[in-house]
């Protein structure tokens, strides 16, 4: 399966100085998942993100600024990606997938919760839609400090078969 990226939609939740939060959104995903629900130990999923494609509320500039040097550092650190090590289902619709997720040169492991929004025929061929959140610690990511609360990390994707 791969990622459809008209139908994918990553959203970092950033806390903004204890008021409120900030929404950052990713617009340029890539992907493949190997799926079987018969055989979990044989998924795999490959999620490679583009920093330079993070949109924010419009504040001008402000998007450039975070793909910067100060931020996420685009320019030395073109990608960011996610490799699954494990998925764990906890029911047909519900589990977890652990994996390596590399952001700006380093690599934490994690674990998303995942939830199966839908699979069957959908209008370009089968699909499978999910729905999956983490927390991260962006110290451990090697943020600035100024990102001093863990980031959540949302994400709503839907994957087509591939021929």
């Amino acid at each position: 399966y791969g990622i459809d990226p008209k139908h994918t939609g990553l959203v970092a939740r950033v806390a903004h100085m204890g008021f409120s939060y900030s929404v950052f959104r990713f617009q340029t995903v890539a992907g493949t998942l190997a799926w079987d629900p018969a055989n979990p130990a044989a998924d795999k999923l490959e999620v490679t993100v583009d920093p330079k494609s993070i949109t924010t509320a419009p504040v001008e500039g402000f998007s450039d600024e975070l793909a910067g040097e100060k931020y996420l550092n685009a320019p030395k650190f073109p990608t960011m990606t996610f490799t699954s090590t494990a998925f764990h289902p906890a029911s047909a619709t519900h589990g977890t997938v652990e994996g390596d997720l590399t952001v700006m040169g380093v690599t934490k492991h994690v674990t998303f919760d995942v939830d199966l929004v839908g699979a069957g025929k959908g209008f370009r061929g089968p699909v499978i839609g999910v729905t999956a959140k983490t927390m991260l610690d962006p110290k451990g990511l090697g943020l600035p400090p100024f990102f001093a609360a863990p980031i959540e990390l949302d994400i709503d994707s839907e994957f087509d078969l591939q021929a």
